[in-house]
């Protein structure tokens, strides 16, 4: 991959709900735990969502097992998923060919609530 470089797509703005957190791998994991604590104690928001994707979803568990610890009494609901991620490869050198590679990428959701969450849900 040396004679290409990648493409940058323009990202679709999907909107963020206040008390969803998405996180990543350079995210320093103090201001996650800090801004959600925030959310639940002081904003008054009854429940937070954490999102991850690939490398980040260590992260996202950890936080939200360190999250339960500093609160008491909340309930949690995971799922898990994936995705395929598209990237787009322009040659450096010509006779070269434009690339397309897929990548199946993991997804994590937790949900944080102080209200019981749905008990038939598998997670």
């Amino acid at each position: 991959m040396d004679r290409y470089q990648r493409v940058e797509k323009p990202k679709a703005e999907i909107p963020i709900n206040e008390n969803e957190i998405r996180l990543t791998t350079q995210g320093r994991m103090r201001n996650y735990i800090t801004y959600a604590t925030t959310l639940l104690q002081e904003k008054g928001s009854s429940e937070i969502v954490l999102k991850a994707m690939g490398r980040a979803i260590n992260k996202t568990v950890m936080i939200a097992e360190l999250i339960k610890r500093r609160i008491a009494n909340l309930h949690q609901n995971t799922s898990i998923g994936s995705t395929d991620i598209t990237d787009m490869w322009e040659p450096l050198e010509e006779g070269l060919l434009p690339l397309e590679t897929t990548r199946h990428v993991s997804m994590i959701t937790i949900t944080l609530s102080k209200k019981e969450l749905d008990v038939s849900s598998t997670g």
